[in-house]
């Protein structure tokens, strides 16, 4: 079995990067593919960029290229509810595009032409998978809608609309390019995103302190992840 995993940022995936064996790297189109060994697994690792664009092309990519039986796109987010702060861990049962809008023709905010689909539905058995590894690592992990889209979302009013338009738990910005290319090629797929933010933090604290923070969370948990038999069941 083979697992890939994505992120957006190198401070999201190094420290994956670091915890592989017998790893070696193949550059395609500018993105860095490294093969190796993670915990149990044969394991594909790849930093996309930030955006939906970039992590589309990742996906498609690694897909076409390594074949892995199953995507992990991992990062951090910005909550979107109470029940997810700093450092917790959203999980995928779905994700929409908040930014894809055809609305104008009649369509309904969110459907993604030819798919003809707003939620795009991550594997069942992969979201178990993760929420029982996160309480292994006693993380707090919620499982619900996810929101991408090629914004960085900040204030309160843009929240707001998204939760209540979708009833999203977090967003961010490329976990449902992903997973819409893992959807039309027929890859099983979830995405794990560490809450960096939510409007609440510190005053004292940055961001990228936030960001570093919360991507432990979700490395530890991966690695957790890919020790036992928690993704031996089949996606």
């Amino acid at each position: 079995m083979k697992i890939g995993i994505i992120g957006a940022m190198r401070c999201e995936t190094e420290k994956l990067k670091d915890m592989m064996s017998d790893s070696h790297s193949e550059k395609i189109s500018g993105i860095d593919f490294i093969c190796g060994r993670l915990g149990a697994f044969d394991a594909v690792l790849a930093t996309c960029g930030i955006g939906k664009v970039f992590a589309a092309m990742c996906a498609q990519t690694m897909i076409l290229r390594f074949s892995p039986d199953f995507i992990i796109n991992t990062g951090v987010a910005g909550t979107l509810t109470e029940k997810l702060s700093v450092c917790d861990i959203a999980v995928s049962s779905d994700m929409v595009q908040h930014d894809m809008d055809t609305s104008p023709l009649g369509d309904p905010v969110g459907l993604i032409s030819g798919l003809n689909i707003i939620n795009i539905p991550a594997s069942r058995s992969l979201c178990n998978a993760v929420c029982r590894a996160a309480a292994d690592c006693a993380l707090n992990a919620v499982s619900g809608t996810i929101a991408s889209g090629d914004s960085f979302i900040a204030d309160a009013e843009r929240k707001n609309l998204i939760k209540s338009r979708f009833g999203a738990i977090a967003c961010e910005m490329e976990g449902a390019a992903i997973g819409q290319v893992c959807f039309v090629n027929k890859v099983p797929f979830v995405v794990i995103r560490a809450i960096s933010d939510g409007g609440d933090e510190d005053a004292g604290i940055t961001y990228e302190q936030f960001v570093l923070k919360a991507s432990e969370n979700s490395v530890r948990l991966i690695g957790r992840l890919t020790e036992e038999s928690f993704l031996l069941e089949k996606p």
